[in-house]
């Protein structure tokens, strides 16, 4: 069958990319980077690993309490519009009272959000996706702000944050992977909520990591909220250059999120086409979506290759206009199981060079005053452009041709920003995401000679 067949081929192959990338892609023998890079990764790939254990079966548990698909649907527009809505102002939390105290309240958070999935209610279940959007927020902004923080005030080689985060996007694919078939085994043995219980407790885990081995950092802690949220708009409103990131990850991940919830029956409906008169099987999911990550995996590869030779900025142009092209083939070719799936393949791959990519210029343009702040504004149009697919009764090609079509206008505005870069070249500084005021704030918190803190304690 070509889901096994080609999930192998793909296994080869990222295995390879992996030792090319490990024997000639330069990296650091900076003992304090390797540790500072372990620590992150530690703490980011057990948030990752929590979010993984419950994804497989929010559907699967509110069916089997009886919920209609009307009720599951209000379910998953509450949490995408409580990490719209109230997820945008918590997360911003992390600038003004801290990186470190927002990643344990994602914890403690989504670790609620799991216990509300043992009510077989409607309510408890919709408090549930409240929390669940909120901590999604924090995910997303605040570990990615103290990380890209903690690396700048250290005094690391600002290149090697690519490093950190194409190895985030390796052990994330990992990770999920594993999260899977651990939910898949967990879910067999004790029922549909037990990967919720899984999952709360690797919650636990990471607040306990959390809080015994990271330092704390902010902002602008002196700032009000108020003053935090003016900031973050007059940065978008006044630099092209994060205007640009916002709007290439706002139509990037609009696209991904509505992939996700469009890729089953999109094979689904391409098996039927294939053979009408064979009799309809289930496609094998966790076959396919292993096969996802492992292209995330090789993407994750590639970043790492490309960025040798070439600028961020530059590179991504490609990426996305590929990305593109890719989700054009369950348009005109529906009916071509196989293309379907590569095609399905090619954008996960693209997925897997977008996520370093992203993180990497993010960290190069968004000021640190404001970065998390900033980084959850992002998430407010894709929000609102997964909950108006979630609310539109659209046909699957129509979906995909919205996909398209944001991921085309992505690949212009990397183009915009290419030229910008071209244009006003970033200083060092700046490239470091640390202006006059984030040296101040250096300066205010008294971070210790050796920018280790709790590193070394642990170590």
């Amino acid at each position: 069958m070509i889901f096994v067949s080609t999930f192998y081929a793909l296994c080869v192959l990222c295995g390879l990319l992996y030792l090319y990338t490990r024997s000639t892609v330069a990296s650091s023998d900076d003992v304090g980077f390797k540790k500072f890079q372990r620590v992150y990764l530690v703490v980011y790939l057990f948030a990752m690993a929590a979010d993984w254990l419950q994804g497989p079966y929010v559907y699967a548990l509110y069916e089997h309490y009886g919920m209609t698909p009307h009720q599951i649907e209000q379910l998953f527009v509450g949490g995408f519009g409580s990490s719209m809505i109230f997820g945008t102002v918590v997360g911003s939390f992390a600038d003004k009272f801290g990186r470190r105290a927002n990643c344990v309240l994602y914890g403690i958070l989504y670790a609620l959000a799991c216990v509300t999935k043992h009510f077989n209610n409607f309510f408890i279940l919709m408090i549930g996706r409240l929390l669940g959007g909120i901590a999604t927020s924090i995910l997303y902004s605040a570990f990615e702000s103290w990380l890209v923080y903690e690396h700048n005030s250290r005094g690391f080689d600002k290149d090697l944050l690519g490093t950190i985060f194409s190895h985030a996007t390796l052990g994330n694919s990992i990770v999920a992977i594993a999260a899977g078939i651990g939910a898949q085994f967990f879910a067999d043995l004790y029922g549909f909520v037990s990967p919720f219980d899984v999952s709360m407790i690797v919650l636990i885990l990471m607040v306990l990591i959390v809080m015994t081995i990271w330092s704390e950092n902010y902002g602008d802690s002196k700032a009000s909220l108020g003053t935090s949220f003016k900031t973050a708009i007059s940065n978008i409103r006044t630099d092209r250059k994060v205007l640009c990131l916002g709007l290439i990850q706002s139509l990037f991940e609009g696209a991904m999120y509505t992939f996700v919830l469009e890729w089953t029956p999109a094979l689904s409906r391409s098996q039927e086409q294939t053979d009408p008169n064979q009799p309809k099987e289930t496609i094998p999911h966790g076959r396919i979506f292993a096969g996802f990550m492992v292209a995330i995996m090789i993407g994750s590869s590639i970043f790492k290759i490309a960025s040798k030779h070439f600028t961020v900025e530059s590179f991504m142009r490609p990426v996305l206009f590929i990305s593109a092209l890719a989700l054009c083939v369950p348009i005109f070719m529906p009916w071509s199981q196989p293309m379907v799936f590569v095609s399905f393949l090619v954008f996960e791959c693209c997925v897997g060079i977008f996520w370093p990519s992203l993180g990497t210029m993010r960290g190069k343009y968004v000021p640190e005053e404001a970065r998390s702040t900033i980084m959850n504004f992002f998430r407010i149009p894709l929000n609102m452009i997964v909950i108006f697919i979630l609310l539109q009764n659209l046909s699957m090609g129509v979906i995909f041709k919205f996909c398209v079509g944001f991921l085309l206008v992505a690949a212009c505005v990397q183009q915009w920003l290419y030229r910008l870069t071209l244009a006003t070249p970033v200083n060092d500084m700046e490239k470091g995401g640390f202006g006059n005021q984030n040296r101040s704030n250096l300066e205010h918190q008294q971070l210790p000679k050796n920018g280790l803190h709790s590193i070394n304690e642990v170590q």
